[in-house]
């Protein structure tokens, strides 16, 4: 098969390979490795060391590991020899895949997908949370589904903050300086074989922007570049720092995104069928296009039109501070140069006013320009994250948008998150291929056959899957402690925290006060005898980022770690310092419960307890997002009801009551209940009613086939007659810097 959209690259990190062996450098720049336990476990195997300090193959191929040994070791020659073969098949099938059976002569090209973060592995810090995280599941199961997408980003040179926490609480933010050269990244080439730039103008200047590629499985992502020489110094952190606080850097940056990532595009020849926009930061894609229309002989009003027909656009949270808006004076000063003309087609201009105009918010302010309604007002199609965030966005945003908002909500990409002993079990008993769950789908729905694991042996998955996070943990609370100056005998004491025969309750998100993270803290003494009863202990972690400009958010992390060392809740409570896609999956594998409670309707979706959900962890959820959904009476338990309260007090009083009420009379006495072989059977039924009913339900799988059939293939359409085609994207550069 050919490949679904190609990139051509510059060779990489220069280290040499036995010939034997040579098949690692096209692998370890695909982040095929990363979603595949037995890829990563070949790279642990050529040095350990080296991969548990990066988690990431180049360093580990470039370290001059032992070669001799390894090439006179026959079981890992066996093995390299299995998984190249496996990445190779990979790569060269997709032809027998859903899309490609049922829609490949739908798309004329393929979907270009703007996000501005995603979370691909650990290693690459481009991404903050939920919307990079998604991001990524969803590259990964195109990929899995042979569906052509050619993804656009940034690469950001310090990546999102990394986060310790101080001896009194207090989050301290540190940007790494990632050296590119050492990751699995490539540079883009041009059509003469040197690194790929693009310009776009800026007041006074012109912007250079390179361009790198990380490959995902199928699916190359673009990430866009602007620390080059050939750019002004003060230009050239304009990609440095994900989500960066000052107004005019961000809107530099979603500038560099939307315009930048067009034209990136069209320099590789690359002629998308659809454009989506994974949230409203790279609005300015349609800006953009709408100008390359303008400046092929379309009148102003029909390059708008063009523009809407293929455009896509997920809406995500319906918190205000995560819809982003600019002044419009300052969009005027620094977007003018790009944008703005009379419509004439010999200017090539879109006149700034217009887009403006139709940039103008919910409150009819012409002092804002809003990304997101801008994005809704030329959109073919909108989707929301879940089918309650639908109802929320449709009342939030019925004066911007004629067309009704859908839900498709998210999912999971399954063997991204799954642990290793579970994955190893579905697929033992339920014949379960988690790298293809379409291919199951005709062929018996593998999760509704989950009563054929036995009881025993998936209660010892996942206790296998508890005992790695405990150990994990561990580690990470002794170095946390010994950098705040704990005793010796203080950090002895971590060797037996987090004992998997203690029920254990997981917390992880980004720490925003509309999470209510501190909601299981409403009565301290409540939850100490909860957490210390002889018969029946309870332990909780605790993982979270604040953003940097989020105080109140930080005060919750101080909050929950000056609780965590009381002496009612110490040695039961924990918080885990940098939360990131490592720490998740340890925690969605190998926790008990995962605990969930935002004040409705605030949650869009939710990922996390899908993830921990597939694991077999219980949700204990408010009715929110996802859950509000997904909960089917018999998976987990639902905190507090779905009618709304105008009182926040009054409701976060009404919730933690109801929590306490759960944990105390329901969920804890479930866990504890054994029956004469020591088992939790009535424990085991519910985790097998949360694996059947997320596994699929609430995929990435799943999800990408509803957005094919309801936004990706209605907004390919027939093209309206007429269109003409865009002009060549103007300063695109193709000397080397």
């Amino acid at each position: 098969m050919e490949p679904l959209v190609s990139v051509p690259t510059l060779p990489g990190a220069t280290f040499r390979l036995p010939p034997q062996l040579e098949g690692l450098r096209r692998l370890s720049y695909n982040f095929w490795w990363s979603w595949h336990p037995r890829a990563k476990i070949l790279f642990s195997r050529i040095d350990s060391s080296a991969w548990s300090r990066y988690r990431n193959p180049i360093p580990v191929l470039a370290g001059a590991p032992a070669w001799a040994d390894l090439l006179d070791d026959p079981a890992f020659l066996a093995e390299y020899q299995v998984v190249i073969r496996d990445f190779d098949h990979y790569m060269a099938n997709g032809a027998d895949h859903w899309f490609h059976r049922k829609h490949a002569r739908d798309l004329a090209g393929p979907i270009a997908y703007f996000c501005a973060e995603y979370g691909l592995y650990e290693s690459l810090g481009i991404y903050s949370g939920g919307l990079g995280i998604l991001a990524g599941d969803h590259l990964k199961t195109a990929s899995d589904m042979a569906l052509p997408v050619a993804a656009v980003g940034m690469m950001y040179r310090k990546g999102y903050f990394r986060q310790t926490i101080d001896a009194d609480g207090h989050q301290e933010h540190a940007y790494p300086d990632f050296d590119l050269a050492r990751l699995p990244i490539l540079r883009a080439a041009d059509e003469r074989g040197e690194p790929l730039q693009v310009t776009i103008a800026l007041p006074d200047r012109d912007l250079t922007i390179a361009v790198w590629l990380a490959q995902v499985g199928r699916i190359p992502v673009l990430l866009l570049d602007t620390d080059v020489p050939e750019n002004l110094d003060h230009d050239r952190p304009i990609s440095h720092i994900l989500y960066v606080r000052g107004r005019e850097m961000r809107l530099h940056q979603e500038l560099v995104l939307g315009v930048g990532g067009v034209r990136a595009l069209r320099a590789l020849g690359i002629s998308p069928s659809v454009w989506h926009l994974n949230e409203g930061h790279s609005a300015f894609l349609l800006a953009e296009r709408a100008r390359e229309h303008v400046a092929s002989g379309t009148d102003l009003a029909r390059a708008w039109e063009l523009v809407s027909h293929d455009s896509v656009f997920t809406i995500h949270t319906p918190v205000s501070a995560g819809n982003e808006r600019f002044d419009a004076d300052l969009v005027r000063r620094v977007a003018g140069p790009l944008f703005n003309g009379d419509g004439r087609p010999e200017a090539g201009g879109v006149p700034l006013e217009q887009i403006l105009e139709k940039g103008m918010g919910v409150e009819g302010d012409h002092s804002q320009f809003d990304m997101t309604a801008f994005s809704l007002r030329l959109a073919n199609g909108v989707n929301a994250v879940s089918q309650l965030h639908g109802v929320t966005a449709n009342a939030t945003w019925k004066n911007v948008t004629a067309k009704p908002i859908e839900g498709i909500t998210n999912g999971v990409h399954v063997p991204t998150w799954i642990g290793t002993p579970l994955r190893e079990l579905l697929e033992r008993y339920l014949d379960a291929d988690l790298d293809d769950l379409d291919a199951k789908t005709v062929g018996g729905r593998f999760w509704e056959r989950i009563d054929r694991i036995p009881a025993d042996e998936l209660w010892e998955a996942h206790q296998r899957q508890k005992l790695e996070l405990a150990i994990f943990a561990r580690g990470r609370l002794r170095a946390q402690f010994a950098r705040h100056g704990e005793a010796p005998s203080v950090l002895a004491e971590l060797e037996t925290v987090l004992d998997p025969a203690i029920f254990t309750v997981g917390f992880a998100r980004r720490f925003a006060t509309y999470k209510r993270a501190g909601l299981l803290f409403s009565d301290t003494d409540r939850l100490a005898r909860l957490v210390w009863d002889r018969d029946r202990p309870v332990q909780v972690v605790f993982a979270g980022k604040a953003h940097p400009a989020d105080r109140p958010g930080q005060g919750v992390i101080q909050e929950i770690f000056a609780r965590s060392r009381s002496p009612k809740l110490r040695g039961r409570v924990f918080i885990l310092e940098d939360y990131d896609m490592r720490i998740a999956r340890f925690l969605v594998q190998g926790v008990d419960v995962w605990l969930n409670n935002p004040r409705r309707p605030l949650e869009a979706s939710g990922t996390s307890g899908m993830k921990a959900a597939t694991n077999g962890v219980v949700s204990v959820s408010v009715l929110d997002g996802w859950w509000d959904e997904g909960w089917t009476g018999d998976n987990g338990w639902a905190i507090g009801s779905r009618e709304p309260s105008v009182d926040e007090g009054a409701q976060d009083w009404a919730d933690a009551q109801d929590l306490y009420r759960i944990l105390e009379s329901e969920v804890v006495p479930r866990y504890y209940a054994r029956d004469d072989a020591g088992l939790p059977r009535a424990w085991v039924d519910t985790m097998r009613a949360a694996i059947a009913s997320t596994i699929w339900r609430f995929s990435t799988t799943r999800m990408l086939h509803e957005y094919t059939e309801r936004l990706y293939l209605p907004a390919a359409g027939v093209p309206l007659p007429g269109a003409a085609a865009p002009a060549p994207a103007e300063h695109i550069v193709t000397e080397a810097g």
